[in-house]
């Protein structure tokens, strides 16, 4: 640019030299026109020049800012690669455990949709067994309140079975009191002796003071048959003789609706009728205390 400004000053000095060399004044004019039309054009440029340099670092600058855009882009998508790789490994990994938990649940025999199906059986039974539990605490209260009132009893009869007048024993949990037939009876009657209307009498005493329950008079014999007008089977006798206990109780005082007759005959034997100890042992009245309907729950099924 130097060289072009020199070489245009070269142009507008020349007519002095020209004048000097004694050139025409066209020839001069000529040439001046020609060096200021030279000093615009080259204005001109270095103007032109000056707004391309200008746009040139614009678009450098462009070119800047696309290439950073490009760079920031390239490095969100090489991130979100990475993320993508690391949650497919994730899921993978997840994939993983839920298959060896549901291998391991089926190994068991349970599976996941068997469990799902199960589950309004497993909380039916969970019913059915609270249900279950209730009978049986009541049952264990049941059972508790029968304990002690038999042990009242066994207290308040001590002196009979002391006396050797009565035996207390339990049969398929209830309370019996058993009275020998030779206290009561003579062989093949049913008048009872004075001794036993006293035993009976102390009974009567206790029994009374029991309120809410039932008592069953049963009569039993051995195995020795009877055939008399009056008794041709040892059930007419067995159940004759628990009659007579019974109004005697209640001649005594006790609820006639809380007491109750049977015969047994020789079919109800506590041992065997071999020998006469056997015999005499079978031959006998027994009073049970019967169980009231609050206590007969039902057993728990059996599967």
């Amino acid at each position: 640019m130097d060289r072009e400004l020199a070489a245009i000053t070269a142009v507008i000095v020349a007519p002095a030299v020209l004048l000097a060399a004694c050139v025409t004044k066209g020839t001069y004019d000529a040439a001046l026109s020609d060096a200021t039309t030279a000093h615009a054009a080259l204005t001109a440029s270095q103007e032109h020049e000056k707004a391309d340099q200008e746009q040139i670092a614009k678009l450098q600058h462009d070119v800047d800012d696309l290439t950073a855009q490009v760079q920031d882009r390239d490095q969100k998508l090489s991130d979100l690669t990475t993320s993508g790789h690391n949650l497919q490994a994730q899921l993978d990994e997840q994939t993983a455990i839920n298959a060896k938990l549901r291998a391991e649940l089926e190994r068991l025999g349970k599976n996941v949709d068997s469990i799902l199906k199960e589950k309004g059986t497993i909380a039916k039974a969970l019913d059915d067994a609270k249900g279950r539990l209730d009978e049986l605490r009541k049952a264990q209260a049941a059972a508790e309140a029968r304990a002690e009132l038999f042990r009242k009893l066994v207290e308040k009869f001590k002196s009979l079975v002391d006396a050797g007048q009565l035996k207390i024993a339990t049969r398929a949990g209830r309370l019996v009191l058993q009275l020998p037939n030779d206290v009561l009876f003579d062989s093949g009657q049913t008048v009872i002796k004075p001794a036993g209307k006293e035993a009976l009498k102390d009974i009567a005493r206790v029994l009374k003071t029991v309120q809410g329950r039932s008592f069953q008079v049963a009569g039993d014999t051995d195995n020795v048959p009877i055939q008399t007008p009056r008794f041709p089977s040892n059930w007419e006798l067995s159940t004759a003789r628990a009659v007579e206990v019974v109004k005697l109780l209640v001649a005594q005082g006790v609820d006639p609706r809380a007491v109750s007759a049977a015969g047994y005959g020789e079919f109800d034997p506590i041992t065997g009728n071999e020998t006469a100890e056997g015999r005499a042992r079978n031959r006998r009245i027994e009073i049970t205390l019967q169980p009231n309907l609050d206590e007969l729950v039902a057993a728990p099924e059996i599967k």
